[in-house]
């Protein structure tokens, strides 16, 4: 008997704009013979399903259920793919706890812990997986660029601390600049996260867990034709992605082990994407964070990496319901 899912989009941040790219490939890559799909505008005017023909009828929050032609619909597990708040930062994971609904991202913990780039940092620091020296800043307990200076070396990279999809986010190698990006990042985020810069190749890598088996996926390269990967590098085609990677297999090795080391380490669910720095002179891959809600729109990395692995999306959303369903049974 076919399940029925809600997949989860849009949210109140601005990366909602990436979640519903995100939801157009995940539906159009659901298995129908397997699962019924009803997709879930979750806004910040309420929460909607919204059917093939572009109407939209209110969500019921006290059982997450809907109706469709005045038969009541409830989810068997939701299939998230809702980027920022509140389907990243454990908001709705909790909700969906208390309502017992499987869903397909980490949990409420783990989502909550590592929305925040500086707890995640330092939780995988304290598992022995290198990371950069950095400061945590706060909006009301204000630091000055100066004392930022005195504690870490340039060029360092400032950003928002909670949040994804690079925004706010700036490079600094001159003094001078250090307290225009500290401004720039406050304005997206109440914390922001300064960190020393890692010189390297960067790669990315997803995981994910089919069949009780942790699986990583081919590794992709990042080489920014920007100075860094930033939101522009990201979303509008100013980098390129090479997957897999042009990368020897010990380097590749250490990647893959310390991602997996991570997983672990926070007690991942569902597909993560994990982005490294590779230091040849250091000889290992620092993490820089961890994304528990990867994009997943024809141009995003993970769906690029299941691909280079051989599987097609179809196979790998009815592999991530399936192990969502297993765990909660």
């Amino acid at each position: 008997m076919k399940k029925n899912i809600a997949l989860v989009t849009g949210g109140y941040s601005g990366e909602s704009v990436i979640s519903y790219k995100s939801a157009e490939t995940m539906r159009n890559n659901l298995d129908p013979g397997r699962w019924n799909c009803y997709l879930i505008d979750i806004h910040p005017d309420g929460w909607f399903y919204v059917d093939d023909n572009g109407g939209r009828s209110p969500v019921d929050k006290n059982d997450f259920s809907i109706t469709v032609r005045d038969k009541r619909i409830h989810f068997d597990a939701v299939l998230v793919g809702l980027h920022g708040s509140p389907g990243e930062d454990g908001k709705l994971q909790g909700y969906f706890d208390c309502l017992n609904i499987p869903y397909t991202s980490c949990d409420a913990a783990t989502s909550a812990l590592t929305f925040n780039k500086r707890y995640t940092v330092a939780v995988a620091a304290f598992a022995g997986i290198p990371v950069a020296r950095s400061m945590h800043l706060f909006r009301h307990a204000p630091v000055h660029a100066d004392e930022v200076l005195a504690q870490l070396k340039l060029p360092v990279f400032v950003k928002p601390n909670n949040g994804g999809s690079s925004l706010g986010m700036s490079k600094v190698s001159q003094p001078a600049d250090m307290q225009a990006a500290l401004d720039k990042a406050f304005q997206v985020d109440s914390q922001v996260l300064v960190e020393e810069a890692i010189i390297g190749r960067e790669f990315t890598i997803g995981v994910f867990r089919s069949a009780g088996k942790l699986i990583t996926l081919p590794i992709t390269e990042i080489v920014s034709k920007n100075e860094f990967f930033d939101y522009e590098a990201k979303y509008q085609g100013a980098s390129e992605e090479i997957t897999p990677a042009q990368v020897d297999e010990p380097v590749a090795e250490q990647v893959r082990a310390e991602a997996r080391k991570a997983y672990e380490v926070f007690n991942c669910r569902g597909v993560v994407r994990m982005d490294f720095i590779y230091e040849a002179r250091a000889g290992k891959p620092f993490l820089l964070e961890i994304n528990t809600v990867p994009g997943q729109s024809e141009a995003s990395i993970v769906p690029q990496q299941v691909r280079a692995m051989g599987w097609t999306l179809r196979e790998f959303y009815s592999a991530l319901l399936d192990e969502a369903l297993a765990g909660h049974s």
